[in-house]
């Protein structure tokens, strides 16, 4: 039987409510598929550890991820925990991102049946996939802005290496979709403002040397505001998107609230040996506990797991059952993005439906 060894951080907030759900549709999965087990380490991180031990994740956590086959991470962070400059104290991205040098933050907007979405769009006609690069761009200033009282100062870096490999990821990724919804092609659109800044010319100039090696796939070039209409106006274009750190971080936000919200919306973070799979959004303090929370987003980013580790059929498995739940309308998602019947009753709806493949 292949056995992997993950780590999960239960995190803050609504985080150890969704990561539970996640497991118990793991769980299912594993008894059905008997072909792999997966071991579980927990790991503190995130503003508790960080008030509990004066640091939001260990060395020797840090180094657990590093070595896991993969990371399993819930949302981290509270609004009140702050480093002395004003910053979130309990955000784990800069800490594991560049700590593991995960480049890609792959993140997946698709519109699923039964979703209240503000767009007119039929499920799977929204389903593209944006890829950030993640450890350079405006937020490797993270922590080390310069200035005083009069002005502030954070610097914006691409390097080639960077730009690189975080383009030749989008086209492999592309290879493996079956294309933009509107007309079958695999095409990457290379987001940028290069019309204005010297970086981002850098990064659309490094894209179309990358690009040549890949005569199969079609390249596109949109300018980030242009993109942030066209993501409203005409989401099923696109197919894989590729920009810099900051752009991707505000376009996936928006893209999530075009498709039923963040709780839609898983994410990994990958790197050449290491790895991590979270929802998007935040840890959502105020109905934490409640039992209201999306459990989705969590569930999701499993799948994206178990992808990852070669475990194709199982993912699948995940999907296809969160796919039928909401098709069948045994699981519904109301239009402030929380399941009806609260998290327990999604999580049910979506077990009753795995099936094995």
């Amino acid at each position: 039987m292949r056995t992997y060894h993950v780590v999960t951080i239960p995190g803050d907030g609504i985080g150890p409510e969704i990561l539970g759900a996640a497991l118990r549709v793991l769980e299912r999965v594993q008894e059905l598929s008997g072909e792999f087990r997966l071991e579980y380490e927990e790991r503190e991180g995130g503003a508790a550890c960080y008030e509990k031990h004066g640091v939001n994740l260990s060395k020797e956590s840090l180094e657990a991820c590093r070595t896991a086959d993969a990371v399993l991470k819930a949302p981290v962070g509270l609004p009140s925990v702050r480093f002395p400059d004003g910053t979130e104290a309990g955000l784990l991205g800069g800490v594991l991102r560049n700590g593991l040098d995960l480049y890609a933050n792959v993140r997946p907007i698709k519109l699923w049946p039964g979703v209240d979405a503000p767009l007119k769009a039929k499920p799977g006609e929204i389903d593209y996939v944006i890829v950030r690069e993640n450890t350079e761009g405006l937020y490797l200033s993270r922590g080390l802005g310069v200035g005083n009282d009069q002005a502030f100062s954070d610097t914006l870096l691409m390097t080639r290496k960077g730009v690189e490999r975080v383009s030749r990821f989008a086209f492999e990724l592309a290879r493996k979709r079956q294309g933009s919804p509107s007309d079958g092609k695999r095409r990457v659109t290379c987001v940028d403002k290069s019309n204005v800044l010297r970086s981002f010319w850098f990064f659309r100039r490094i894209f179309q040397e990358i690009g040549e090696h890949y005569p199969d796939i079609e390249k596109d070039f949109l300018y980030s505001d242009a993109a942030g209409q066209d993501l409203v106006r005409r989401p099923w274009r696109y197919d894989v998107m590729v920009m810099e750190n900051f752009l991707g971080d505000l376009l996936s936000d928006l893209g999530g609230g075009t498709v039923g919200g963040l709780g839609m919306c898983p994410s990994g973070n990958i790197g050449d040996s290491a790895n991590y799979f979270e929802p998007i959004h935040g840890s959502a303090p105020d109905i934490a506990r409640k039992g209201v929370a999306n459990p989705l987003s969590q569930v999701l980013a499993s799948a994206m797991m178990l992808e990852h580790l070669g475990e194709a059929a199982a993912a699948k498995m995940v999907r296809d059952a969160v796919w039928e739940a909401l098709v069948s309308e045994d699981m519904v998602i109301q239009a402030n993005g929380q399941p009806r019947g609260g998290s327990a009753a999604a999580t049910e709806a979506v077990l009753r439906r795995i099936r094995k493949a």
